[in-house]
């Protein structure tokens, strides 16, 4: 029961009630004092009344009408004039305290009544008020405080017992309420989020909206948004590895098709044809890469991609070759190449995995350029300084869209052309990671888009 929000709220309720009855308790036991005594008085001024009346009455009658009112004896003031109106006997010689009850203050009264509450003794005390309809100056009485203070008891405890009714009634329809309203709710978004994590493809498992309340409607909102996005990425997920699991199998035969291709190149470049000798060398090259690049991704949908095999390369050899495969894709009129390499820069890498990296990016600038419907111009420039080496693949065509920037390196999510898939930029920032290096975008816009790389001149050792 206390483990529950509602077993709580029911504990809380009653307790606060009840705290609030306790404030309203102590005023009201002084009211109740104040008006005891009052009652005193004035059934003491009704009693001096018939003494007026009748002044040979007898000495019990006398003590009949005091008894009645309560009191021991009766002083009444008119005139200026003090006068024992009825008086009997005192248990005691010594008067306690003496109350005035004329114009009392409310903090005063209060404090009267918790102290005669809690003092068991019993005294007998004097009063002092006005008399009902200006029968006098004042009217003075004295009294037991026994008899106030059992009265005061039970005036106290028939309020706690009511007080206590009405936080428990007050409790249990709040639990109710909250059962309704809160309880029921928010169970019902446990029950969804329980199926949801169940079957989380399945897009009945989605919450829908549908409390009154702000606050829950809002957390219902939340959820459904959280869910909606979670299932998108599943989904996305799957198809993922269904085409990584279609790409493995493309690749396995693609392998097997290009190893024929390769034994007619011996042929090739056995032929006379002075072009085709000169051609025949790349080729072989290119199909021998377009192997290597089957093999890596089997490799890869078994594990991840193969760990780079680092030595120094001749980077504008490298340059050359992406230049010189991406060349014979156009037009030679279309884009202008430009190499700023310094010849003898070497740079400590993987040379498969460079030459993929460079590819990617220059493949994605004459692809730019292409979409354009214009001419433009590739530069691939590096340099070095005492701690990495630069390499910087710029173009001059339309930038970048914004939806390309914002998943920029994400597979599937970061093409920068109608239609791209995005994997190229991914596969060269997974390459250069493994390689310890980076891959930025250092501008887009109008006039061109330039991408940054940076490999590290250290080995990573400290």
């Amino acid at each position: 029961m206390l483990s529950t929000l509602s077993g709580r709220f029911l504990i809380l309720t009653i307790v606060f009630v009840m705290l609030a009855e306790v404030l309203i308790f102590v005023p009201s036991v002084a009211r109740f004092r104040e008006d005891y005594l009052l009652d005193r008085l004035e059934r003491a001024q009704i009693a001096s009344l018939a003494l007026e009346a009748d002044n040979m009455l007898s000495t019990e009658l006398e003590a009949e009408l005091l008894d009645t009112a309560g009191v021991f004896n009766v002083v009444l003031l008119r005139e200026e004039m003090r006068e024992l109106a009825l008086s009997s006997p005192m248990p005691q010689k010594t008067i306690a305290a003496s109350f005035d009850l004329r114009d009392p203050g409310g903090l005063t009264l209060i404090h009267d009544a918790m102290m005669r509450l809690f003092t068991r003794e019993n005294q007998v005390v004097r009063v002092i008020g006005a008399p009902v309809r200006d029968a006098g100056l004042l009217i003075e009485v004295t009294l037991e405080t026994a008899p106030l203070r059992m009265a005061m008891i039970d005036y106290g405890l028939r309020v706690l017992a009511l007080s206590a009714a009405i936080s428990i009634f007050t409790a249990v329809l709040l639990f109710a309420a909250v059962r309704v309203l809160m309880v029921r709710p928010i169970k019902g978004v446990i029950g969804y989020m329980q199926r949801y994590a169940a079957a989380p493809e399945d897009a009945r498992g989605i919450i829908r909206p549908h409390a009154k309340l702000t606050e829950l409607r809002e957390a219902e909102e939340a959820l459904m948004k959280l869910q909606t996005e979670l299932t998108h990425a599943l989904k996305q997920k799957q198809r993922l590895a269904q085409l990584g699991a279609a790409v493995g199998k493309i690749s396995h035969d693609l392998r097997n098709i290009l190893t024929s291709a390769q034994l007619f190149t011996d042929r090739i470049e056995a032929s006379a044809d002075p072009l085709v000798r000169r051609l025949a060398p790349k080729l072989v090259n290119s199909i021998t890469r377009a192997v290597s690049l089957c093999e890596s991704t089997l490799a890869f949908g078994r594990a991840e991609e193969p760990a780079p095999t680092l030595g120094m390369v001749a980077l504008a050899d490298v340059v050359d070759d992406v230049i010189d495969s991406e060349r014979l894709a156009i037009e030679p009129e279309t884009v202008a190449w430009v190499r700023d390499v310094p010849p003898l820069l070497s740079v400590r890498a993987d040379p498969e995995q460079l030459y993929r990296i460079l590819q990617n990016l220059v493949r994605n600038a004459r692809q730019a350029i292409a979409a354009s419907g214009r001419s433009g111009e590739i530069t691939v420039s590096a340099y070095e300084d005492d701690d990495n080496w630069w390499i910087k693949v710029a173009d001059t065509g339309p930038g970048l869209p914004p939806k390309a920037r914002e998943h920029l390196f994400t597979p599937f999510q970061g093409g920068t052309r109608k239609g791209g898939s995005g994997l190229g930029l991914a596969i060269a920032m997974e390459l250069l990671q493994g390689h310890g290096g980076s891959l930025a975008l250092g501008s887009t816009g109008p006039k061109g888009t330039t991408f940054v790389l940076c490999l590290p001149k250290g080995d990573g050792t400290i």
